[in-house]
């Protein structure tokens, strides 16, 4: 690249503002981040259950189970079998370690949330090492000073690769859904992993090639074309001619064989052996597209600058400050992935987080390039807007934890009554003494920020990815014995489980009736609770709303009901068991 290029840079940087980042730091952002609230909480409704049902659906021996998800005999054709096959290999390998100290299903419960660590570590090492090798180029260093003082390469690009991975820890939206059984932690994965190849084929066309696609196949079968496609499409924009992944567009063919090899030995034999489920996945597919809607429209601009906080912003202004460098790989890459998800995101039917989540690594990685252009009183202020909105935050949720255990702030813990109608209040004293530490750590953690002045540019990701995780922390040990009570069907599962041992005759099938797929599942995970879709069956479970049942709206409403019941807070949702004449 001409000198006269380099020197326009935006980029403006000191060596002391590369300062390395602690590993020790970095190791626990990760360990903190991924294992609170990873563990000792029930699946909730609907994906994180959804995708623990096809799991054990899949171990049930039920015929095609592995090969197509299925909740039940219900087919699950909006995920694909990526989740599926990782979990149940994951549970019928270390539940029987885990039957050694918990109960059958709660072992399995842990072992199918032990791929979200798997999928974690592909996210953070592929955003970490694909910034690395984009932020060492020469395209990408920052201006080079007068008397010298610039960072070298190695350490800029390193800098930029640490502030990605914590900026892409500290995006709002994705920390609930990492800890999910679902198939968003492997889309994400699958994204990052893509991202990471591309930047390799920068220097290693052949196993980057490979890897790409390998990350491609893997996100159709993580997900279908909603997974897909946004990888797909992002290639031929980040391979356009003028770019320096122009030359190596050839092997871009390996990229495709693999991804087609990939797809093809899953959809023949699921063809061949499902018609029902590829069926339903075909019109699931169909269905998941249209042309853009403007009520859905509105929805993604009320929802999508909370889910992507805080890289929005940061991702804007790096393709401002950076316009003029758009063929530049550091650019290019991640704005081919972005704009690639984001024409998705338009056409696509119901957009909500799953899609949403496709636009987080792109955003994260275009953030961190932004960082080396901001000035130092930008970047202070951003530091002091991190630490008073997570320290805001943080304070929320024990005054909240307060109110619920004393009554007082007495407004506060009115509203919370309301909505935990039911719960038996309770100190989980382990927990509490895990939050009391997590908020320690947030205190020292302001506290270096504060008295130290610490010259390295990470350092306000450092607190946005600390602030975030805090919260997250103090959610997963204080309230969730409150999200498990509002959150878990657990109880009514068991209740029904036993009103169906006093009702069921022998050999007498339950069918249901407006049951959501969420509730579905949660039936089944519990207490293995199956049901038919032969009309013929004499029990009816019946998913209603009290306020429909209260009018007389509801089918069957003035039908007797053997039983009925729901959970405690939810004032939308009841179901009913009946018995009635079997159709014809």
């Amino acid at each position: 690249m001409p000198p006269d290029v380099i020197r326009s840079t935006p980029a403006r940087l000191t060596a002391t503002a590369a300062a390395k980042l602690p590993r020790l730091f970095l190791a626990a952002v990760g360990l903190v981040y991924i294992l609170a609230g990873l563990f000792y909480r029930d699946p909730w409704k609907t994906d994180d259950v959804t995708g623990l049902a096809t799991m054990l659906t899949a171990l049930s021996g039920q015929q095609h189970a592995w090969l197509l998800p299925q909740i039940g005999h219900l087919a699950q054709a909006q995920d694909g079998p990526l989740v599926t096959w990782v979990g149940a290999i994951f549970i019928q390998t270390f539940r029987p370690f885990f039957e050694l100290f918990f109960s059958p299903l709660d072992s399995a419960i842990i072992a199918s949330r032990l791929p979200n660590i798997l999928w974690f570590c592909i996210l953070t090492a592929s955003i970490w090492y694909g910034t690395y090798l984009l932020g060492r180029r020469t395209e990408a260093q920052p201006l080079a000073l007068p008397f010298g003082g610039e960072p070298a390469g190695r350490d800029y690009g390193r800098m930029l690769a640490d502030a990605a991975l914590l900026l892409i820890v500290a995006t709002v939206g994705i920390i609930w859904r990492m800890h999910e059984t679902s198939e968003v932690p492997a889309v994400i994965a699958c994204q990052a992993l893509a991202y990471y190849a591309v930047a390799r084929m920068l220097d290693h066309p052949v196993s980057g090639a490979i890897t790409l696609g390998a990350a491609l196949g893997a996100a159709f079968l993580a997900r279908g074309w909603v997974g897909a496609l946004p990888l797909m499409l992002a290639v031929p924009v980040i391979f356009l001619p003028g770019g320096l992944l122009a030359g190596e567009r050839k092997w871009l063919i390996v990229s495709a064989l693999i991804c087609t090899s990939v797809i093809l030995l899953w959809w023949i034999p699921a063809r061949e052996f499902g018609t029902y489920w590829t069926t339903s996945w075909l019109q699931w597919t169909k269905h998941a597209f249209s042309l853009p809607r403007l009520h859905a429209w509105i929805n993604v601009a009320r929802d999508l600058p909370w889910f992507l906080w805080p890289t929005w912003p940061l991702a804007l202004l790096a393709l401002w400050r950076w316009r003029g460098w758009f063929r530049a790989p550091h650019i290019r890459i991640p704005l081919g992935f972005l704009v690639a998800a984001t024409l998705v995101l338009l056409f696509n039917t119901d957009p909500f987080e799953p899609e949403y989540s496709t636009l987080a690594v792109p955003c994260a990685v275009l953030a961190a390039f932004a960082l080396p252009t901001l000035r130092r009183g930008v970047v202070n202020t951003l530091d002091w807007f991190a630490v008073m909105c997570f320290s805001l935050t943080a304070a929320t949720v024990w005054l909240g934890w307060i109110a619920l255990q004393a009554g007082w702030p007495h407004q506060i813990a009115d509203n919370i009554s309301r909505q935990t109608y039911g719960y038996d209040v309770h100190v989980a004293w382990p927990a509490t003494f895990i939050a009391g530490l997590g908020t320690l750590a947030w205190i020292v953690l302001v506290h270096w920020r504060l008295h130290s002045h610490p010259k390295g540019l990470w350092r306000g990701t450092a607190l946005s990815a600390g602030g975030l995780i805090t919260t997250w922390l103090l959610l997963a040990t204080l309230w969730m014995p409150v999200l498990d009570y509002i959150r878990s069907y657990r109880d009514v599962s068991a209740s029904l489980a036993h009103a169906l041992v006093l009702y069921r005759q022998p050999g007498e099938c339950v069918r249901t009736l407006n049951l959501g797929s969420g509730q579905r599942a949660s039936f089944l995970v519990f207490n293995d609770i199956t049901f038919s879709f032969d009309s013929r069956c004499t029990l009816l479970l019946q998913q209603v709303s009290p306020h429909s049942l209260a009018t007389g709206t509801a089918d069957y409403a003035n039908h007797p009901a053997l039983w009925q019941g729901r959970r405690g807070p939810d004032r939308h949702e009841m179901f009913r068991l009946l018995r009635l004449k079997p159709a014809s």
